[in-house]
């Protein structure tokens, strides 16, 4: 669901979120055909700051794919899936990627570590683990669906706790899943980060939707109990303040060197001057928000990898982005 994220009062994650919805809707109507990948809606919210809003159901696999042709066709891109990477080490002014055997699968003198909560081994490696600058928390989430055979019970989304859609029909779903699905979900299941799908997870989405429409509930039971559900399950990927972590990644060793340097002075210490890791960069920690940041985010990191100035004109936003925020609080906090 690509929907605004609605506050009382602004907020960072509203703020960014305002820019990324409007972002990575002018995509899904650049690349994808509506019907093939996406369509447009409303969502009802019901519960917190209720209101009807503008509102995109999508398949985000579509979007990715028209993505990767067009950054092939370009010219600009070569991918290799299926190579697991374990270590990401410095070597000769290149960061190399790694797999478990230590067998090297490619170099660069810039790397950028968009792994959601997999971006964890990878920068503790590099970082030390318990170090504190990667403060990564896993948050499994399930869907609910199954095949739509009759008229849909509600005219359009609804959302409480969890997003009920009535009706969604891609040209693309199909073997996998059946054309024409509803579906619930979906659970928000703090510190783990398995990918199974349970029937206890089910329930826990139908008690959800009970709150927001009881036949709803009712017929998500029903296919329960005559085996007719289906589930889908991954893991979210939040940061210690649920705010994203995009920029490039912090050198612990030479902010301690500063840090120390700077004796009682150490908190007019701008995070702007943090020391960073040379071409390290990251981009994780979008949590529910993924389809509606990552496209927003990867441009404006392209932008600053690229030398390019801002286009934000609220500092605190940047700050709030900023991976090395974490270390450099820390840093601040610690005694002269």
């Amino acid at each position: 669901m690509l929907s605004p994220h609605v506050t009382r009062a602004p907020t960072p994650l509203s703020r960014l979120c305002t820019l990324g919805v409007a972002d990575a809707r002018s995509q899904l109507e650049r690349l994808v055909p509506q019907g093939h990948g996406w369509q447009a809606t409303e969502v009802d919210n019901l519960g917190h700051d209720p209101g009807r809003w503008p509102a995109a159901v999508v398949r985000p696999s579509a979007l990715v794919q028209a993505w990767l042709d067009e950054a092939r066709a370009s010219g600009g891109l070569s991918t290799r899936f299926d190579a697991g990477v374990t270590h990401l080490v410095h070597e000769h002014g290149q960061w190399v990627a790694k797999n478990t055997a230590g067998v090297r699968l490619g170099a660069a003198p810039a790397a950028v570590v968009a792994t959601a909560y997999g971006a964890l081994p990878l920068l503790e490696g590099i970082m030390g683990a318990g170090s504190g600058a990667v403060p990564l928390r896993p948050v499994k989430g399930q869907l609910t669906l199954a095949a739509l055979d009759a008229p849909p019970l509600a005219p359009r989304p609804m959302r409480n706790n969890g997003v009920f859609v009535p009706a969604y029909q891609d040209a693309g779903l199909a073997p996998d899943w059946p054309s024409r699905v509803w579906a619930m979900g979906s659970t928000y299941e703090r510190g783990r980060d398995d990918t199974m799908v349970e029937t206890a997870a089910h329930e826990r989405n139908a008690a959800s939707l009970e709150e927001m429409h009881a036949a709803a509930a009712a017929e998500l039971r029903r296919c329960a109990r005559e085996g007719r559900l289906l589930g889908w399950s991954q893991v979210r990927c939040a940061s210690q303040d649920r705010l994203p972590m995009v920029g490039a990644a912090p050198d612990l060793q030479a902010l301690h060197d500063l840090f120390s340097a700077a004796g009682a002075r150490r908190g007019r210490i701008p995070l702007s001057q943090t020391p960073r890791l040379p071409g390290l960069f990251m981009l994780t920690a979008l949590g529910s928000r993924g389809l509606t940041l990552a496209h927003w985010c990867a441009d404006w990191l392209a932008g600053r990898m690229s030398g390019e100035p801002s286009p934000l004109a609220e500092q605190d936003l940047e700050k709030a982005l900023d991976p090395a925020r974490f270390v450099w609080k820390a840093a601040r906090r610690q005694p002269a």
